[in-house]
């Protein structure tokens, strides 16, 4: 059950703390509220803004918190004191986007007043001041890759990537519509942008390529957000729901309901906690069920010993029908890997050394069903020094025996067009290569020798064929022209 907290206004920013006990800071109205992950009254306050908050950020080493404010200053806490440690002014306008570069000693920001900064924390000075959008800059991230590069958003409908070496932006991207949140993946390769109806994913590797459109809301998207593991990214959107998509298909995998509106949201680091905050000041917090209790509920009880021995000395008498038990047919690990289409786990299975070695025949035989269901080349493919080595040998060594040489033949053909590039890179490899064409070679040589004495044979039993024939008939008329005489006699 969500559990809800009011604040003193719109929650326009959620940000949890990287390390354990995961507290999270709730910028709302003029305060910064930092809760517990089980409190519903806050733990520590900071309220030294004159005006509106916006913002509320940690650093990696949740340590220090920055915040943006309405006034245009930025402040820099210990969130072991509430005394603003730093303030940064430079800003003409209102500051909705601050953050922390992944180095730690720098903090990126954007303003109403269409620029966006970088500040220097030990000296509180300003770094450099980009000029480039032409509206007002909501939204930012930093890479956490590369120490020197930020991403900002826009209303003016550009996403800009900076590096904080170069004296301008190294790339812009058209978004389409006012940008409300912007998102990178932790590889850097990724970025993701909101805004108007739309999440867009866009390669930045591939000079801000766009990979797909996503148009699941109904109303404008507001906030974005990645689970631990990147394999789920989320949406809120005014239109008061929560999506979540796969990144791997990006498809809708899950939706949530709000009441209202949804400004902001936030995932805990371990995925136990989703934190939204929504335009009439509440909180919404829900906690995913402990592990331990659905496996305590899932786990049936076992029956007692006796129901086990019950009726096993019981002996049968002379009129009684006996009925036997049908003896339960235990699948073998590969035959279960390939019942669940797992290919190269199956093949795996079978270059185990108790079935190479003992049941070659059995490796053979799931070889020849992989290519028949076409996916002998994906579960060859990938594979690492030790396992091309493993499978190299093998071959080498069975491919001369005449039961497996179809099947081994086309493997080796595989593996020589999938390897090929990787040649001369290892030398276990390269040794294992030579080792199978020596052994090709080798048979090779054998079957033209035996072709040779095939044909002498040949020769030769046509010979005594031809013999043995003249023979009878001289044998067949000698007989007739014996007794034609006698007869006559």
């Amino acid at each position: 059950t969500p559990v809800q907290i009011k604040e003193f206004g719109a929650v326009n920013k959620i940000d949890f703390s990287p390390v354990p006990p995961y507290n999270y800071a709730v910028t709302a109205s003029s305060r910064i509220h930092i809760y517990g992950r089980y409190s519903q009254e806050p733990i520590k306050t900071f309220s030294r803004f004159k005006d509106a908050a916006y913002c509320a950020t940690y650093r990696d080493d949740g340590n220090l918190l920055v915040a943006g404010s309405e006034e245009g200053s930025i402040r820099l806490f210990d969130i072991s004191g509430r005394a603003p440690l730093r303030q940064f002014d430079g800003h003409t306008k209102a500051v909705h986007v601050v953050g922390f570069l992944s180095d730690k000693y720098r903090i990126f920001s954007g303003g109403d007043d269409y620029s966006s900064n970088l500040w220097d924390i030990p000296s509180a000075t300003e770094i450099v001041s980009y000029s480039e959008h032409t509206d007002y800059v909501r939204c930012g991230c930093a890479s956490k890759v590369n120490a020197d590069v930020f991403v900002t958003g826009s209303y003016d409908h550009t996403v800009k990537l900076f590096d904080a070496r170069t004296k301008r932006s190294v790339m812009t991207i058209e978004h389409g519509q006012p940008v409300e949140s912007v998102l990178l993946f932790p590889s850097g390769g990724l970025l993701v942008s909101a805004g108007g109806r739309y999440v867009k994913v866009w390669d930045v590797l591939k000079g801000g390529q766009l990979l797909v459109s996503l148009k699941n809301h109904h109303k404008t998207v507001t906030c974005l957000c990645l689970n631990s593991s990147g394999q789920r990214l989320l949406s809120g959107s005014l239109d008061r729901h929560v999506k979540i998509y796969s990144t791997t298909s990006y498809k809708v995998v899950h939706s949530f309901n709000y009441a209202t509106s949804i400004l902001s949201l936030a995932l805990s680091p371990e995925d136990e906690t989703i934190v939204v905050g929504m335009t009439n000041g509440v909180l919404n917090v829900k906690h995913r069920k402990p592990e331990e209790m659905k496996e305590k509920s899932q786990k049936k009880r076992q029956p007692a010993y006796r129901t086990y021995m019950k009726g096993r000395t019981y002996m049968p008498k002379q009129e009684d029908f006996c009925v036997s038990k049908p003896v339960k047919r235990v699948l073998r690990k590969y035959d279960k890997l390939l019942k669940s289409f797992q290919s190269s786990k199956a093949l795996d299975a079978v270059l185990e050394p108790p079935i190479r070695l003992y049941t070659p025949e059995v490796t053979v035989a799931v070889m020849q069903e992989l290519h028949r269901r076409g996916t002998l080349r994906s579960a060859l493919a990938g594979r690492d020094e030790k396992q091309i080595n493993l499978l190299l040998t093998f071959v080498a060594r069975r491919v001369i025996e005449p039961r497996f040489t179809p099947v081994l033949v086309t493997v080796a053909d595989m593996l020589t067009d999938i390897y090929q590039p990787v040649v001369g890179q290892s030398a276990i490899v390269d040794r294992q290569f030579l080792r199978l064409q020596e052994a090709i070679g080798k048979e090779i040589d054998y079957q033209e020798e035996l072709l040779e004495v095939l044909g002498m044979m040949d020769t030769l039993f046509a010979t005594f064929t031809k013999k043995k024939a003249s023979y009878l008939e001289e044998n067949r008329s000698n007989g007739l022209t014996e007794t034609v005489e006698t007869n006559m006699n």
